[in-house]
């Protein structure tokens, strides 16, 4: 808009020095910029009929990023910022195109053409989605912008190649351990204060799951094997146990799935179903939204998840929003200890214009999620915040997804103001993921393969008690192997 604005300025000082009156469209503009010793010609000319500028173009914007129907507050507080956005922007059409990215209906979607403007997918997808020319080149938009310097440059360089830029952060997360902080306080596993005495260790994760379930009867994990979050959360596990899952040599990803570290830490997993007996009655039935509905309904009381889901135990599925804690995952048998961190980025389909991706960032400014700490950018914060402390869901910190101290600094002003949750219930969290090394991005390679190969032996594990884990290791290693090969180290 600042653009535009600048430009119309720019031709109406032509216009002028060239004695040509140009109708400005307010009785303001035309005092303020009719020169006061025209001629009589020039009065002439004025009073001549001239046309009006051209409307703004039309323009329809898809939203991807709309919420699902049954997250009532969450569609209201979006037709608040169509409202504000509208006022600025009346030429542009929004249009909510609720998308939630699945691998498998993705390519369909974008071969098609029929996908919305803006959508969210995972850090592991962009650059397939680049290499597939299913997504738009924003780096000449985000540069007019002043944006590109303001976005953290470890999570700009997975939304970039060859020095061009595909998308924006939308946020980030480290896996931490969710808490039903009930059934800690109904198995007794509560210090002084009435804190969760949270495992610090995985041994100690299986014995805690152990006294809740015979105290409660509830699982004491939520084990994912129906899907690739799966294989996604099992990756945190192994590292803690010493692995590496994909290896890079002479330039080609190599497949380290059967190391004995590895192997090791699907073991542990076999002994949570048979040994401890901890896990919900199906795990083959459990995928990353039924993780949360075992959560927040006491049908389980540990589950791995990151912080920027914590309103799906709670407004979603009913946990009190003071009944919800997070831990850092366990450390392993020699005390490694990691917290996968990845994200959700905004990207923009191909077939976007550059008009229409302009009107999806604008978008993002009033809902405070880009890097400006305007009063819109600021006022969408503060909804965001108030819409949270309505539905019960814990308002805490972000992860720092942009760099901008301006912003930072309003996201932190923001949680002082509105924070309802005792910060205590989630300092091991915060506190462990800033140490040195705690971090750790999704493996290389093909994360999304790697994941379903190895829920593949997950599912194995949990449903035959004499399941030989290394066998089935091997056998997901060189599967894995093979789809290096023919997709990737070609």
């Amino acid at each position: 808009m600042k653009k535009m604005k600048k430009l119309l300025s720019l031709l109406l000082c032509l216009a002028l020095s060239m004695s040509l009156l140009v109708a400005c469209g307010t009785k303001k503009e035309e005092t303020a910029e009719t020169p006061a010793d025209n001629t009589t010609t020039e009065v002439t000319k004025a009073a001549e009929p001239t046309e009006a500028p051209a409307p703004a173009e039309k323009v329809q914007l898809t939203l991807g990023i709309w919420p699902e129907d049954t997250l009532t507050a969450d569609v209201e507080m979006h037709n608040g910022y169509v409202k504000t956005f509208n006022a600025t922007h009346p030429n542009v059409e929004v249009v909510p195109a609720y998308y939630k990215y699945a691998t498998d209906t993705f390519v369909p979607l974008a071969e098609s053409g029929n996908l919305p403007v803006i959508f969210e997918t995972w850090y592991t997808e962009p650059q397939k989605l680049i290499n597939g020319g299913f997504v738009a080149d924003i780096t000449d938009i985000l540069t007019e912008r002043g944006w590109v310097e303001k976005i953290n440059p470890s999570i700009r360089d997975l939304l970039s190649k060859d020095g061009r830029i595909y998308g924006i952060p939308r946020d980030g997360y480290a896996l931490g351990l969710m808490l039903n902080v009930e059934l800690f306080e109904q198995a007794g596993l509560v210090d002084a204060d009435g804190y969760p005495i949270y495992p610090k260790t995985w041994t100690e994760l299986a014995e805690t799951a152990k006294k809740i379930k015979d105290a409660t009867g509830s699982a004491g994990l939520c084990l994912l094997a129906k899907d690739n979050a799966g294989g996604w959360h099992f990756s945190n596990i192994a590292w803690a146990f010493g692995a590496t899952l994909t290896t890079e040599e002479n330039g080609k990803f190599v497949a380290n799935v059967d190391s004995a570290e590895a192997i090791a830490a699907m073991e542990y997993v076999k002994s949570l179903r048979w040994e401890y007996d901890v896990l919900t009655p199906d795990p083959t039935n459990e995928d990353w939204g039924s993780g949360f509905v075992n959560l927040g309904t006491g049908a389980a009381a540990m589950y791995i998840a990151a912080n920027d889901a914590v309103n799906q135990p709670t407004q979603v599925n009913g946990l009190a929003v003071d009944k919800l804690a997070m831990c850092a995952l366990p450390a392993g048998p020699t005390g490694q200890q990691f917290s996968l961190s990845g994200g959700t980025p905004y990207m923009f389909s191909k077939n976007a214009t550059p008009e229409q991706i302009n009107a999806a960032l604008d978008y993002l400014e009033v809902m405070g999620k880009a890097p400006v700490a305007t009063d819109d950018a600021i006022a969408g914060m503060r909804a965001d915040a108030q819409n949270r402390v309505a539905n019960g869901v814990p308002v805490i910190p972000r992860f720092p997804c942009w760099i901008a101290e301006d912003v930072l600094a309003a996201e932190d002003s923001i949680v002082a103001e509105f924070g309802n949750v005792d910060p205590k219930l989630y300092d091991n969290y915060f506190t462990t993921i800033k140490k040195a090394g705690n971090l750790r991005l999704e493996e290389v390679g093909s994360a999304q393969d790697l994941y379903a190969e190895l829920t593949k032996v997950l599912q194995a594990v949990v449903t035959d008690k004499n399941a030989d884990v290394a066998a089935l290791m091997k056998t997901a290693d060189e599967n894995y192997q093979t789809i290096l090969d023919t997709t990737i180290n070609k």
